[in-house]
C-alpha cells in the first residue's frame, strides 16, 4: 500500500466523500508525530483505509507476523473486533492483539457508516519468560521464525497503563473531529437536498398552474418580482423574520426557474437580492458599517460559486444573518415589555412600587428590564415613576381644594419633606410656590 493513502475500494467510497483526504492525512501525521506511535484508519471489514507508513513502520514483529497470509488474515480479524467493540460503547477500546501486542481503537461513526482508528504496537509489561512462551503459542501456524519473533518482541517498546489510556484518549479526540469535519459535510448536504426539494416542489406546482396570455408573462413576472422585492424589504425592515423568508423562497424559485442554465444571470439576480436585504437591514435598525462588512464578505463567497441549488440556500443565509442584526437592535418583545412597564407604573404610581413588582407584570428580570427601559427611554425606572409622580402633582397642586400635605400622599409621597425635595429638585421651585404661581 503507498504512504498516506486512501484505498478506493468499496469499504473506504464513504468517507472520502465526507471528510478531505487531507484532513485524514493531517490529522494521522500529526498524531504519529507527537506520540511516535503508528496509526491506521480501518472499516469494519479489517480494511486500512489510511496508513501513516510515511511517517512510522509497522515494528519488526508485526512485519514478520503479517509476511504471512495466515497471520494478515488474523490481523484483519483483530481490526474488525476492535471496531465492533468501539463503536459498540462509543470510546476508546484497548485490547490485545491474535499475537499478544497492547493496542487501541478509536470509533468513527457518521450515520451507517463505521470505522475506527487503531493504534499501539507496544507491551504494558516486561516481556518476562511465560509472555515470551505465550507468543509461540500464538503464532503457532504461522510460517514464522519463532526466535526472531519472539526476539523482536522482547524489543518492543513498554507503556505504563497510565500513558496507553492517554494515547487512547488523545486518539479518541482526533477520531470525534474527522466525525466533526464528516457530519459538517453531511448537514450541509441535506440543506441543499431539502432546499433542492422545496424549489422543485414550487416549480412543478408553477407549471401545473400555467395559464394562457403567454404574450403577457415576461411583464407581469417583472412586475410580481418588483411588488415582491418591496414587499421583502418591508418585512425584512419591520423585523418579521418568517413573512421574508417566505417570501425570499417565492423569489428564489422565480430565479431558479426564469435563469436556470445562466449561472451569471443567477448571481447578478442574488447580488440585488443582497443589496435590497442588506439596504432594509440598516433601515430597520442594523449597524451600517456591520452590513458593510457582511456585503464585502458574502460578495467574495458568490464569486466562488458555481451551483445554482448551492447560491439560492447561501441567499437564504444571508437573510437569516441581516434579519438577526435587526432583531438585535429592535426587538419587538422588548418594546413591548418597555410599553407595559411604563403604563403600569402609570395606573400605579400613587402607591408603593418596586421594580421587581414592575418586572413580574411584564415577566422579566428587574435587571434586565432596568437595562432596555434605560437604554429605550433614555431613564431609569425610578427616574420615570418620580417624573410621573412630579407631573401628577403638578396637575394637582393647581387646584385649590388640595394642600401641600395632601398632594404629597395622593401622588405616591409618603413624606412630605421628601416630596417638597425632589419637587424642588426637577421643578426649580419649592410645591408651595408653584402653586402660588399657578392659582
Amino acid at each position: 500500500m503507498n504512504p498516506m493513502n486512501i484505498t478506493q475500494g468499496k469499504g473506504s467510497h464513504w468517507l472520502g466523500k465526507l471528510v478531505e483526504r487531507n484532513l485524514l492525512e493531517k490529522m494521522l501525521c500529526s498524531f504519529s508525530k507527537s506520540t511516535g506511535l503508528k496509526a491506521i484508519l480501518v472499516d469494519t471489514q479489517g480494511n486500512t483505509l489510511v496508513s501513516t507508513d510515511n511517517e512510522i513502520q509497522d515494528c519488526r514483529f508485526c512485519k514478520m507476523i503479517r509476511a504471512d497470509e495466515l497471520g494478515a488474515k488474523k490481523c484483519k480479524r483483530s481490526y474488525v473486533r476492535a471496531c465492533i467493540e468501539a463503536a459498540k460503547y462509543g470510546e476508546p477500546y484497548i485490547f490485545r492483539c491474535h499475537a499478544g501486542l497492547i493496542m487501541w481503537a478509536a470509533p468513527i461513526l457518521l450515520e451507517e457508516h463505521v470505522g475506527s482508528i487503531i493504534c499501539g504496537q507496544v507491551l504494558m509489561w516486561e516481556p518476562e519468560d511465560y509472555f515470551l512462551d505465550e507468543i509461540e503459542e500464538m503464532v503457532k501456524g504461522l510460517d514464522v521464525d519463532v526466535n526472531a519473533v519472539k526476539w523482536s518482541a522482547a524489543q518492543l517498546p513498554i507503556m505504563s497503563s497510565d500513558k496507553v489510556q492517554a494515547a487512547a484518549d488523545l486518539l479518541f479526540i482526533v477520531a470525534n473531529q474527522i466525525m466533526k469535519s464528516g457530519w459538517t459535510v453531511l448537514e450541509q448536504r441535506r440543506k441543499i437536498a431539502a432546499q433542492q426539494a422545496r424549489l422543485a416542489e414550487e416549480i412543478q406546482a408553477r407549471k401545473r398552474a400555467e395559464v394562457a396570455m403567454r404574450t403577457l408573462e415576461s411583464r407581469a413576472f417583472s412586475v410580481y418580482s418588483l411588488d415582491k422585492e418591496y414587499e421583502l424589504r418591508t418585512k425584512v425592515r419591520n423585523g418579521e423574520k418568517q413573512a421574508a423568508q417566505q417570501l425570499l423562497d417565492h423569489i428564489l424559485v422565480d430565479i431558479a426557474e426564469k435563469h436556470s442554465g445562466n449561472i451569471d444571470t443567477v448571481k447578478t439576480r442574488i447580488v440585488e437580492l443582497v443589496v435590497i436585504i442588506s439596504r432594509a437591514a440598516v433601515d430597520g435598525g442594523a449597524d451600517l458599517n456591520d452590513i458593510l462588512h457582511l456585503n464585502s464578505v458574502y460578495y467574495r463567497e458568490l464569486l466562488e460559486m458555481t451551483d445554482t441549488d448551492e447560491i439560492c440556500l447561501w441567499a437564504k443565509s444571508i437573510l437569516d444573518t441581516f434579519m438577526g442584526r435587526v432583531l438585535d437592535n429592535k426587538d419587538q418583545k422588548n418594546l413591548q415589555a418597555i410599553q407595559k412597564a411604563a403604563d403600569y407604573i402609570q395606573r400605579n404610581y400613587n402607591k408603593k412600587i418596586t421594580i421587581d413588582e414592575i418586572a413580574q407584570v411584564v415577566y422579566l428580570s428587574p435587571c434586565y428590564l432596568s437595562r432596555i427601559f434605560k437604554q429605550s427611554l433614555g431613564c431609569t425606572l425610578m427616574e420615570y415613576l418620580t417624573q410621573i409622580r412630579i407631573e401628577r402633582a403638578k396637575i394637582m397642586l393647581r387646584n385649590p381644594k388640595y394642600n401641600i400635605m395632601q398632594v404629597a400622599e395622593e401622588s405616591g409621597f409618603e413624606d412630605p419633606g421628601y416630596f417638597t425635595r425632589v419637587f424642588k429638585k426637577i421643578e426649580g421651585i419649592t410645591p408651595s410656590r408653584f402653586k402660588q404661581n399657578a392659582l
